[in-house]
């Protein structure tokens, strides 16, 4: 067994210092079988980042009083549709890699997951189940908004062990250079002057990376603070989530060299969807919170649904009109029969 392999140097234009960056976590080989493991530190970091977000997740069900048997459904689920859509969206956008090999689309451990596809397909996992389950979608989305900022903003930094999801040349104190950076500019310079794109292999790039990790983690603390101090309706942190994590995607996206293109094009599609998310969330949220400011009304609760509720309240006074329509008909029907025992007994008594 052996830890720590695969070493990177790794310097930045304004720190005095190269950094020896090690891409495995460890290797060893299975017992018996004899299958060599190598456990990379891209994805110990991702594992790292989804388990923070989920204990933060569940410490907010806890307070939110939400059902944990639920909470679990949804976090099941909600995992399974993200893998799903993260492998759909890269595969759909990058097709001509694996058209003539299908099966290599489920190798998902080679790399090639987009975190928007994740995003989509674990939103649609997670309304579903909560749908079944009969849970507040709209809170779940506030909850999973400030859970997906931790471990995106944590996340990136497994991209920093595997030297990737850079961006072009740049001349700021953090500008990054590394041989795997070098290698992989310099292989791809056919592709990327089709895209118009210019960069120099020997020169530092933007940490796009380092760039949203940050942007992801200060957006975490200020959905956190609003979500104690200033939160007025059910969806209203998902909405400034779709803001803040769009806005930054959109400009790291037009730095970085890896990006996803609409086929036959030289439109980055995060670009596009994050420029779509950001107009109609910001939409939304400014329609509601107007909205709110006019009529306020409390919180749903996380198992409250008003529909339900009035339909509830609509049948209970139903019943309770037949309820009182039954009681006064019996009263009607006593008072008659009292009558009847009153005329017999004067009957009797003239008998």
């Amino acid at each position: 067994m052996k830890f720590l392999a695969d070493y990177t140097a790794v310097t930045f234009t304004g720190i005095d210092k190269v950094f020896d960056v090690p891409g495995v976590f460890v290797r060893f080989t299975m017992p018996i079988i004899g299958t060599p493991v190598e456990i990379r530190f891209y994805g110990l970091i991702i594992f790292i980042g989804f388990t923070l977000a989920v204990l933060f997740g569940g410490r907010m069900a806890y307070k939110w009083k939400m059902s944990i048997d639920k909470m679990l459904d949804v976090l099941i689920y909600g995992t399974f549709g993200g893998i799903v859509g993260a492998r759909l969206y890269y595969v759909a956008f990058e097709w001509n890699t694996y058209k003539d090999d299908l099966l290599s689309i489920f190798k998902i451990w080679e790399g090639g997951l987009a975190i928007y596809g994740g995003l989509i397909g674990g939103i649609i996992a997670a309304y579903i189940t909560c749908k079944f389950n009969k849970l507040n979608f709209y809170n779940l989305l506030d909850l999973a908004g400030m859970s997906f900022l931790i471990g995106q903003g944590i996340g990136r930094w497994g991209n920093f062990t595997n030297q990737e999801a850079f961006g072009t040349n740049s001349d700021l104190p953090l500008g990054m250079w590394s041989e795997k950076v070098a290698d992989y500019l310099a292989r791809n310079q056919a592709k990327f002057l089709q895209q118009g794109i210019a960069v120099d292999p020997s020169k530092p790039v933007h940490p796009t990376f380092l760039y949203e990790s940050v942007w992801c983690l200060v957006g975490f603390l200020i959905l956190y603070i609003v979500c104690k101090k200033a939160r007025k309706f059910s969806g209203q942190i998902m909405l400034m989530y779709g803001v803040w994590y769009g806005t930054g995607r959109f400009i790291f996206e037009g730095l970085r060299t890896d990006s996803l293109y609409i086929p036959g094009t030289n439109l980055r599609t995060s670009q596009l969807l994050s420029l779509a998310i950001v107009i109609i969330c910001l939409v939304l949220l400014i329609t509601k919170l107007i909205k709110y400011t006019k009529h306020p009304v409390p919180i749903e609760g996380v198992d409250y649904f008003p529909e339900e509720e009035k339909k509830e309240a609509e049948v209970a006074e139903v019943n309770t009109e037949n309820g009182g329509a039954e009681t006064a008909e019996t009263a009607e029907k006593a008072d008659d029969s009292g009558a009847e025992n009153a005329d017999a007994k004067e009957s009797e008594a003239e008998i």
